[in-house]
């Protein structure tokens, strides 16, 4: 691990004034802030936030882990970016953003996913990890990592206008699968781009993170150890959740069954084993060649008035199981959702009920919008 020092200059003295009139943090917890290493796992929604803020506290390392490129779709809460990053890889746009909020920040960039290839090596060079990430496999992995290594795990969670943050993996404390053991089945919960995000919710979730990871920096404070924060943004109303370690945790109890990381997305992702998607270039060119196949819409009511398919069929996923004698079995159904995550649960579901050449839209109609008919919107 690399070591910064933690002598503050002249103009980090100017710069961080307000942090050093405060008893809680002072010129002793702002060299801590500058000597100390930050993983944000993720660049999105929360790493957003989280990140600005940790940059203009003065974090002296700070390392970011990203794959992804700014889509329209993101501006809308990921207030890293703005229009003139599209189609630019976040990790970029990123570095440049935060060298302008604080150039006295080291930004150590890791472009790609977090892996088991990479996942302990990066954890371990950290003092604290902030998960940013918005995918099961992910923030298991994270944790996972975190018990692994002795490191921190500031985590946090949105879903429409709902979000959670805990601090997890800390000395005597209990991991996220304290609370959580094992994945959800896999579509149990719909992806945010899914059910939809409220737009500040993953400001506000983000910026507690930061918070929590400089007081556990600094030392001020009651960390969120061992408490879950429940968010509302509708009902704008907090409640806590106490959260016990956990004596029979697989990775964090005494006597733990996994010692070492599992590859989750073979475990999250809807049909692991067997692979029904149709890319839609080539339902585009099934289609005009005009194959007799059906589509079959499976999102709910409010996303058809957003985006359709013309013609087809419409049976929303949580009616399906009551509906299949509705389905034409001699010829193929292309099912399709949003993004292709609860339309891969209908197809594995049709195929054991007797539909064998039921397939998904790979991405949804959100994939279809993007590579085939721009015509049709995006949301």
């Amino acid at each position: 691990m690399t070591s910064v020092s933690s002598v503050l200059s002249n103009a980090e003295l100017r710069r961080y004034g307000r942090h050093l009139v405060l008893p809680e943090i002072g010129r002793e917890g702002q060299e801590r802030l500058r000597a100390a290493r930050v993983l944000i796992v993720g660049l999105g929604g929360l790493g957003s936030p989280a990140s600005l803020y940790l940059a203009a506290a003065g974090v002296g390392s700070l390392g970011l882990v990203e794959f992804d490129e700014v889509d329209e779709t993101n501006l809308q809460r990921q207030v890293l970016y703005g229009d003139p990053d599209l189609g630019r890889p976040k990790l970029e746009a990123a570095l440049e953003r935060l060298g302008e909020v604080n150039p006295h920040v080291r930004l150590e960039p890791h472009a790609g996913r977090l892996g088991l290839d990479n996942a302990r090596r990066l954890v371990a060079a950290y003092d604290l990890v902030l998960d940013g990430s918005d995918n099961f496999p992910t923030r298991y992995l994270v944790n996972d990592a975190c018990v692994l290594e002795g490191r921190p795990d500031v985590w946090g969670a949105v879903f429409r206008f709902d979000g959670q943050a805990s601090v997890f993996a800390a000395p005597g404390g209990p991991c996220y699968r304290c609370l959580f053991p094992e994945p959800p089945p896999p579509g149990a919960v719909p992806s945010c781009a899914e059910a939809g995000v409220f737009g500040s919710l993953p400001g506000i979730v983000g910026s507690i993170q930061a918070t929590e990871a400089i007081k556990w920096i600094t030392g001020a404070g009651e960390p969120l150890v061992g408490r879950l924060l429940v968010f509302d943004a509708l009902a704008m109303s907090f409640r806590e959740v106490r959260v016990p370690k956990s004596p029979d945790c697989p990775v964090c109890s005494g006597h733990p069954t996994q010692t070492g990381l599992v590859a989750y997305d073979e475990s999250c992702a809807p049909g692991a084993e067997e692979d029904f998607d149709l890319a839609p270039r080539e339902l585009a060119r099934r289609l005009k060649e005009g194959e007799a196949l059906e589509l079959l819409d499976v999102r709910l009511a409010y996303e058809r008035d957003l985006a359709v398919l013309p013609g087809g069929l419409w049976i929303p996923l949580q009616e399906l199981a009551d509906r299949t004698g509705e389905l034409p079995r001699d010829r193929t159904l292309a099912v399709y959702c949003h993004t292709g995550g609860r339309s891969a649960v209908a197809v594995e579901f049709l195929r054991r009920r007797g539909f064998p050449r039921a397939v998904n839209l790979a991405g949804g109609i959100d994939a279809w919008s993007r590579k085939i008919d721009p015509s049709v919107p995006r949301y």
